[in-house]
């Protein structure tokens, strides 16, 4: 691998960096190398007493050579293979690990979630439409139990059906185990994906991040049979916000199951029964797809960064006392202090390297809960 991008590996993977933060510090330094070497200056400006922990080129390479040993490879956020769906987002994984045909990811697809406890009915209704979505288009679920496990095995029914399952571990570790058969049949014949490092073992901090992916990949999402609180509506609430459509399926009100896709039909959602009722209503694009990722993508890019010496401490001081554990708007904040844009987000950038606050998509920063201010 080049090291190019073995520097951009040793910045996704550094304490601190996120998605929305690493965009931030690619905007502004242009490469990974740039970026590293400016981390120690940046975390300090912004209050922290030691560097960030960047793993080592050792470290980084040891990642590569067992991806690519399980027969996998790594996607770079704005690689030309990298999926343009996904890099609408405002926190598009800086990389992915995928295993299986990667052009998939590229493809118009719909993605179908629900709960891990599906009836029977439920199940069968999922892998009918499934099957019948996968003659037109992917299918992208995140092979859970039920609706997500019924909705691969529906897809891959269908001759020439392809699907895609996002992992919330690595690529080499099966979850859940009595998937084991489905996952390798995925691998082959669809496409496994993952923010991941092999080995990884799914927790349940990954499964956002994992639900991102699978709203991210797609056109559309599909819920079936999803209680009120559930991963699958926060897929759809994800998918919603980066304007995709949503499509539910109906259920009886008497089963707690369907109250969520219930209620998404009650807010707007497509009312779906069949594969034709998906199709119809697809869009060609995301409503969002003519505009930048909202917060730091192609517009930041052209903004003019300050330099530290421009940044003086009255500035810092009053961008610190403006934000709260509430999510606060970057414009917001200039709006307030009524500094520069730049000024605002070089601050920013600082704190957020010195873990003081977080980045959050839609250009919102709030404080680290467990940091004061």
């Amino acid at each position: 691998m080049p090291n190019a991008e073995i520097d951009l590996l040793r910045l996704i993977r550094t304490e601190g960096v996120g998605p929305v933060t690493y965009r931030r510090l690619m905007d502004r330094y242009r490469t990974a190398e740039a970026a590293l070497a400016a981390l120690p200056r940046l975390a300090k400006a912004g209050g922290r007493a030691s560097s960030p922990v960047v793993p080592d080129i050792g470290t980084v390479r040891a990642e590569i050579d067992r991806t690519a040993k399980i027969g996998g490879r790594l996607l770079f956020l704005g690689q030309p293979d990298y999926p343009p769906l996904l890099a609408l987002l405002d926190d598009a994984p800086p990389c992915l690990a995928v295993l299986g045909d990667v052009a998939l990811l590229s493809r118009p697809a719909v993605a179908m979630v629900g709960g891990r406890n599906a009836s029977a009915n439920g199940q069968r209704l999922a892998e009918k439409m499934g099957a019948d979505l996968a003659a037109s288009v992917v299918v992208v679920s995140g092979l859970a139990r039920g609706i997500d496990s019924a909705a691969h095995r529906g897809a891959l029914s269908t001759e020439g059906g392809k699907t895609v399952a996002a992992i919330a571990g690595g690529l080499d570790v099966v979850y859940p185990p009595e998937n084991a058969d489905l996952q390798r049949r995925i691998g082959e014949a669809g496409a496994l994906v993952t923010e991941a490092p092999p080995g990884t073992v799914p927790q349940a901090r990954h499964f956002p991040r994992r639900n991102r992916l699978i709203a991210g990949l797609s056109l559309g999402v599909v819920v079936v049979e999803a209680a009120l609180r559930s991963g699958s509506l926060i897929t759809a609430r994800i998918a919603q916000d980066a304007g995709r459509e949503i499509f539910a399926v109906p259920g009886s009100p008497l089963d707690p199951r369907a109250l969520g896709a219930n209620d998404l039909i009650r807010q707007g959602a497509v009312l779906t029964e069949t594969a034709e009722d998906v199709l119809s209503n697809l869009p060609a694009e995301p409503v969002r797809a003519a505009q930048t990722a909202d917060g730091y993508g192609l517009a930041e890019a052209q903004s003019d960064w300050l330099s530290d010496a421009e940044i003086s401490p009255d500035i810092r001081g009053q961008v610190i006392q403006l934000l709260s554990t509430d999510p606060t708007k970057v414009d917001d904040l200039v709006r307030r202090c009524q500094f520069s844009s730049s000024a605002v987000m070089a601050i920013l950038l600082e704190l957020e390297l010195a873990g003081r606050v977080e980045a959050l998509p839609g250009s919102r920063f709030a404080l680290s809960p467990d940091v004061g201010i």
